[in-house]
């Protein structure tokens, strides 16, 4: 069974494209496109890692990342910050990894095997 990554951006060109990179390399994928759905989403497809972007409208990364955090079912699952904003690493300190866009697609690719397989 493949591990499930849940990706969150506004961007829709980011969600494409990380849902097919991640996708050719045996990852399912589902998609938000800000913290509001996101949470929602996390709640019911219980996700094995989030990719998390920071800036979004309605709700933003930070926010997501309190209300899955105090979720006994959610609190535990790994998420790598991707974002354009500087000073990323301090937004979400407990998050696995921050990746600045653009990044390298290896370098996220690592991060996730090393993660979650």
């Amino acid at each position: 069974m493949s591990k499930k990554i849940l990706i969150v951006d506004d961007d829709q060109e980011i969600r494409s494209y990380l849902s097919e990179l991640l996708g050719d390399n045996g990852y399912e994928t589902v998609t938000a496109n800000d913290g509001a759905e996101a949470v929602e989403i996390a709640k019911t497809e219980k996700p094995d890692l989030i990719t998390l972007d920071l800036e979004m409208p309605n709700e933003w990364g930070p926010r997501f990342y309190r209300k899955i955090s105090q979720d006994d079912a959610l609190k535990r699952t790994p998420v790598v910050v991707i974002s354009g904003l500087n000073a990323i690493k301090y937004a979400i300190p407990k998050a696995i990894a921050s990746l600045t866009k653009p990044f390298e697609p290896a370098q996220l690719l690592k991060i996730v095997k090393d993660a979650i397989g």
